[in-house]
């Protein structure tokens, strides 16, 4: 079957984020992900994924271990499990981004409080 958003399952986080599912299997996840101006996620850490990040659309600030870098269109970063990482829109338009996590995510996030 091809994936797309068209018809791939949704669902928002955060403050108004959209994510497709595009695959999701205990071994691998595949998300396209939208992110509005001024949004970001939570710092967290994995403890058993290894996840990718590809810019479809814009520019995105990672702030990974309190470091920031800025990953632009055509640009992927890696984040390795143990890693405390956030992802959020600090440009002036809306970012897409594909995450893959090997292997899912499911019930390994762990929000970090600050």
């Amino acid at each position: 079957m091809i994936h797309s958003k068209n018809n791939s399952e949704h669902y928002t986080w955060g403050n108004s984020c959209d994510s497709w599912i595009l695959k999701d299997s205990q071994s691998l996840s595949v998300k396209q992900e939208a992110m509005p101006v001024a949004t970001s996620e939570k710092l967290h850490f994995h403890e058993a994924a290894t996840q990718f990040f590809y810019m479809l659309k814009g520019e995105a600030a990672f702030h990974i271990n309190a470091e920031k870098f800025i990953v632009k269109q055509g640009e992927g970063i890696s984040i390795e499990p143990g890693i405390e990482h956030c992802i959020a829109n600090e440009s002036p338009e809306e970012i897409e981004f594909l995450v893959i996590s090997n292997p899912s995510t499911c019930n390994d996030r762990f929000e970090i409080e600050k």
